[in-house]
């Protein structure tokens, strides 16, 4: 593929997306909650006392004990702009509190409205279907990290199939949307759902990763069999380096069982940070070409959401980091992982899950001059951390899907603070965006 060509034509389609962007007028709670974000990420103390005070928060039981955890946190800042001055003094009698208390709860439910559409998958179809009649297709996730008993894991199966059940029956009654459900290699299921294989046992340690495996296997199959036979789309995510090969290995195995062959669509994810992914694409793709299947196996390329694990992980045990340290290196990565699987078709479905302009015009671009049509290729972003770009992709007729946290506060409580850091972060494109940064500056080459 030619480079300059390639500069020139993801310059373009940058320029169009960020033309196509909703202006912040007509969101006035986003750019108010974008306010306290750059607030927030100017100032690393006040970043690490609201992040101790959101984990806290589902821990308190009254308003006044949340308020005198948020004057505790709030002390620790040297430097305070007004309104946490303001905040600091209410604290100091009993009245004050129940009023600070009750505005810290609002504010720490809104912020996770923004990222968590419902508490349970019944709650979440209203915004479910607001997105799908705007262009958007979605993967619901239940949110849950690492379950720690077999009763946790098989109740967490039990919500799965729950979820299954909802959002087949919910999509069956809402009009076509040709975009979103069908590609040149064919149908595209409209229900979709992101399980989580930490979730589906407490058996999975790297030391013994075949008795992990094999009671995960046990749970992962019936889901197999029901998201068949609703016609429903089953991925499966990556988390910790720690889990990934046994993760890859159960997905392989249980996907490349005859049962199988015939469906259901289902997907994988491959995370660009790490420096091995490369190789990780090649084990993937060398299964694709020895397990044919009815669907064509699904990639979600992503950056990857657990870099400051990794990097404590690695340091603790003196081993090289597994992820690049260096943004433009991923970068880079991100990139060339998308050309390849691009090259990968019929046997894979893309997926380029990213916020960052860039990487996405790249995509766009990247397919278009390897003759794919645009309908083949699919843009993912985060449920509150890509509302923009999301809306700007459906705008000019891209297939986006956005991936939707559902549960209650507390189990979302990890993911919550993992979404907050990254919306905080100094290197993000909304907050390069919301700073000013020129379109030219947004589309170089990393």
């Amino acid at each position: 593929m030619d480079g300059e060509a390639l500069e020139a034509a993801l310059h373009e389609v940058g320029r169009d997306l960020a033309d196509a962007f909703p202006s912040p007028l007509r969101r006035p709670m986003e750019a108010l909650d974008r306010k306290a974000m750059d607030l927030a990420s100017q100032d690393a103390e006040l970043r690490a006392a609201l992040f101790r005070f959101v984990d806290v928060v589902p821990a308190c039981r009254s308003l006044d004990d949340l308020a005198r955890h948020l004057s505790a946190f709030l002390g620790d800042v040297d430097d305070r702009p007004p309104p946490l001055q303001v905040a600091m003094r209410m604290a100091d009698s009993r009245p004050g509190r129940q009023a600070l208390g009750a505005a810290a709860a609002a504010g720490v439910r809104h912020m996770a409205h923004r990222f968590i559409v419902g508490e349970t998958p019944r709650a979440a179809l209203p915004a479910i279907r607001g997105l799908w009649s705007r262009g958007v297709a979605t993967s619901v996730d239940l949110l849950g990290e690492a379950t720690v008993t077999r009763r946790e894991a098989d109740v967490y199966a039990g919500r799965c199939r729950e979820a299954l059940d909802e959002l087949a029956r919910a999509y069956a009654g809402w009009p076509a949307h040709a975009v979103l459900e069908g590609d040149s290699l064919g149908p595209i299921p409209r229900a979709n759902l992101s399980v989580k294989v930490s979730a589906l046992t407490p058996l999975l340690r790297p030391d013994a990763p075949e008795l992990g495996q094999h009671d995960a296997a046990a749970r992962m199959r019936p889901l197999l069999r029901q998201a068949r036979d609703l016609s429903a789309h089953l991925h499966i995510d990556m988390e910790s380096l720690d889990s990934r090969e046994a993760v890859l290995a159960l997905i392989l195995d249980v996907l490349g069982e005859p049962e199988f062959a015939e469906g259901p669509s289902a997907g994988l994810v491959l995370q660009a940070y790490l420096r091995d992914s490369p190789e990780l694409l090649d084990q993937v793709l060398a299964w694709t070409h020895a397990s044919p299947r009815a669907h064509p196996l699904v990639v979600r390329l992503v950056k990857g959401a657990y870099w400051d694990h990794e990097i404590v992980e690695a340091r603790q045990h003196g081993w090289q980091d597994p992820v690049f340290t260096v943004k433009a290196d991923c970068d880079r990565n991100f990139e060339l992982l998308t050309r390849r699987l691009l090259g990968a078709r019929p046997r894979v479905r893309v997926a380029v899950a990213s916020h960052n302009l860039r990487s996405v015009a790249h995509a766009i671009a990247a397919n278009r001059l390897a003759g794919g049509e645009d309908r083949d290729l699919e843009v993912q972003v985060l449920r509150g951390l890509g509302d923009e770009l999301q809306d700007a992709l459906a705008t000019r007729g891209f297939r986006v899907r956005t991936y939707c946290p559902v549960g209650d506060l507390v189990a979302g409580m990890a993911y919550l603070v993992r979404r907050l850091l990254e919306n905080t972060s100094n290197e993000s494109f909304l907050h390069e965006q919301a700073r000013g940064v020129p379109i030219e500056e947004l589309l170089a080459a990393p």
